[in-house]
């Protein structure tokens, strides 16, 4: 399903964009049309830079602050997409890569896929509890039992050393091996 989705828009949108190509240079002509989609990628570049930097920066004040800049994420890849939409000449594309510019409209976007990614989460199992499950009940990792007991089993190594452990010599460095002085390894003597 998804395959005919993808082959759907890498057909249908050139078709779509050469319709309005024609349409809009019978209206306004040849080169204003081609002025129209240069200027639409020269914005598109400026607005990018701007409103790029600006995310950049408050995720970085975000995790300074020790926070995950979840929204400023997202809003990167929103950038990116519209970015890549406005350098494709076309005026549809042109067009869905502004509204990617608005704030407002990110946040809604953000907001539509935030509940549909929870909801899908849930309904296909996802990780953890599932709604109504007790932890441990989930399908993802995690433990078992309420009490948060762990079994496990151990075997004491240190009694004996190993046979093969007896013969061993210390392996003194070479000459042309490198020696730091400032190592703590290094015990001082060098």
């Amino acid at each position: 399903m998804g395959f005919f989705i993808i082959l759907l828009l890498f057909i249908g949108v050139p078709i779509a964009e050469i319709a309005v190509f024609i349409q809009v240079g019978d209206i306004i002509g040849l080169w204003p049309t081609i002025g129209t989609v240069i200027l639409t990628a020269v914005l598109g570049t400026a607005l990018l830079r701007a409103q790029g930097l600006a995310t950049i920066f408050k995720a970085q004040e975000n995790m300074q602050r020790g926070v995950f800049p979840v929204q400023e994420a997202f809003d990167g890849i929103c950038l990116v997409a519209a970015g890549a939409l406005l350098l494709t000449p076309g005026f549809i594309t042109d067009s869905i890569g502004f509204l990617l510019f608005v704030p407002p409209l990110r946040q809604g976007l953000r907001a539509y896929l935030s509940r549909h990614v929870t909801m899908t989460t849930q309904m296909h199992g996802g990780f953890g509890p599932g709604p109504g499950q007790r932890p441990g009940q989930g399908s993802g990792p995690g433990p078992t039992d309420q009490d948060g007991v762990i079994d496990g089993e151990y075997e004491d190594i240190t009694d004996e050393p190993d046979e093969k452990m007896k013969d061993a010599k210390a392996i003194e460095p070479d000459e042309n091996q490198r020696r730091n002085p400032h190592s703590p390894w290094s015990g001082g003597e060098h």
